[in-house]
Order: C-alpha cells, then structure tokens, then sequence
C-alpha cells in the first residue's frame, strides 16, 4: 500500500506547488488575487476531478504491482494535458 500513498503525495505537493501562491496574498499588497478570494464552480470541478481520476485509475491500474509508466500515460497524462489545453486556452481568452 505504500505505493499509492508516495503517488497521492506527490500529487498532493505538486497541486500545492501550482496552488498555493495563488491563494496565498502577494507581501505587497492588501488586495486578494481574486474579488471575493473564491474558486470557480469550473475550478472546482477541474482540481475535484484532478484529484479523483488519478487515485481511481491507480486504484485500477496498481502501479505499485504492475508497469507504472502505464499509469503515467493513462492516469496522470490526461490530467496534465486538460490543464495544460485550460491554461493555453485562459491565454487566449485574454487576448
């Protein structure tokens, strides 16, 4: 069991690493990064899914018994790449 436990830490420490400037207030400034300081019912669902799929395709998967680098592609890949295709597509909606 303690595969699955070193894969949800990771996770855990990399969302941290993206998410945690974010919400955290800048030293400069007063002023939250976002009005009201709240996520998105869109973020919400985007992080809730990032999380449950990976930990549903290792409890599928079991990297920890079998190939890991099939989760990678199958489990971690598709969350990688839907929040690569979110941040390309927030770049173009600003321009």
């Amino acid at each position: 069991m303690s595969g699955i436990q070193e894969i949800l830490l990771i996770a855990v420490i990399v969302l941290g690493i993206i998410f945690l400037p974010r919400v955290l207030p800048r030293q400069g400034g007063d002023r939250p990064l976002r009005p009201g300081g709240r996520f998105s019912r869109r973020m919400r669902i985007g992080i809730a899914a990032s999380l449950v799929y990976p930990a549903l395709a290792a409890a599928c998967l079991q990297p920890w018994r079998r190939d890991p680098i099939l989760f990678l592609y199958a489990g971690l890949g598709p969350v990688a790449l839907g929040w690569l295709l979110n941040w390309v597509l927030a770049g173009f909606r600003k321009r």
